[in-house]
């Protein structure tokens, strides 16, 4: 039977915030008050809300550090999580700008709600790799997934297939590699793929398939190793986005968009291992 570990993962939201308009009145003596010049719209503060699937949690970061440059006066905020969750909450009206979807079905179906503003965009291709901390008696880099059949590996994490797009893909390539009914009873399951990769980082699990971009996050790179399954082993991840039809700033959406989608955004994407849609 899978047992459902819920744990108090800190998803919580990214926040960067840019220096704001300072907007005073000037007194002169002998003087009524007067109120300053109305700000220009390239003066003013900008806001932009994100709904991230958690295997963008290290890339989306480091990609907001360089967008943030390039738009001064910005403020950011990102909230990660699973994508089927926030397929549901944008469903009835959660307030975000832009949806990142582990599964560019998520967004489509948003389209098919009217809820969307411009076509929905592919931006990566996920992979699932097998990661087990250092020191592992489980020897997944010469075995692959077979390691999981050994005694040593007790408790196997995935994400939880009902909501996550990377259960889906670690159930699929359990079951294509023949390896599933002898680890079935072993599967404990995160809310998202970022607890996932916690419950086996902190040894709640004794290994983990988790989101190739998680096992090349700094956080995790030097702590484990991992072994990439087989595209074929499971159907390809698709990841795609969109922006809401309700986003309070369209323009800032839309270049968000376009650097993501853009030279940088690709080449950072491809650095945490995400293959191009492209390619």
């Amino acid at each position: 039977m899978n047992v459902i570990m819920k744990g108090a993962l800190a998803a919580g939201a990214l926040i960067i915030i840019a220096a704001g308009l300072r907007a005073g009145l000037r007194e002169s003596e002998g003087t009524a008050t007067a109120s300053a010049p109305p700000a220009t719209r390239s003066e003013q503060k900008r806001t932009l809300t994100i709904a991230a699937a958690s295997d963008l949690k290290f890339a989306l970061d480091e990609l907001l550090e360089e967008f943030r440059a390039k738009q001064p006066g910005t403020e950011v905020q990102v909230t990660y999580g699973s994508s089927g969750n926030f397929l549901a909450q944008l469903s009835n009206g959660a307030p975000f700008d832009v949806f990142l979807s582990a599964d560019v079905a998520y967004p489509r179906k948003l389209a098919e709600q009217g809820l969307v503003a411009d076509e929905v965009f592919l931006y990566a291709v996920g992979r699932i790799v097998v990661w087990v901390p250092k020191g592992s008696p489980l020897h997944v880099e010469q075995r692959g997934m077979e390691a999981l059949r050994e005694p040593a590996a007790r408790r196997i994490a995935i994400a939880n297939p009902q909501h996550a797009p990377y259960g889906r893909a670690a159930e699929a390539a359990m079951k294509s590699l023949g390896v599933y009914d002898a680890l079935k009873d072993k599967l404990v399951l995160g809310e998202n793929i970022a607890q996932t990769a916690q419950f086996v980082q902190s040894g709640a699990a004794d290994a983990g398939v988790i989101a190739l971009a998680l096992a090349l996050a700094p956080a995790m790179k030097e702590r484990g190793s991992y072994w990439e399954v087989p595209l074929e082993a499971y159907p390809r991840m698709e990841q795609g986005g969109a922006i809401l039809k309700k986003a309070k700033d369209p323009e800032l959406a839309r270049q968000f968009r376009d650097y993501l989608l853009g030279t940088e955004g690709n080449a950072l994407l491809k650095r945490y291992g995400f293959s191009l849609v492209k390619e």
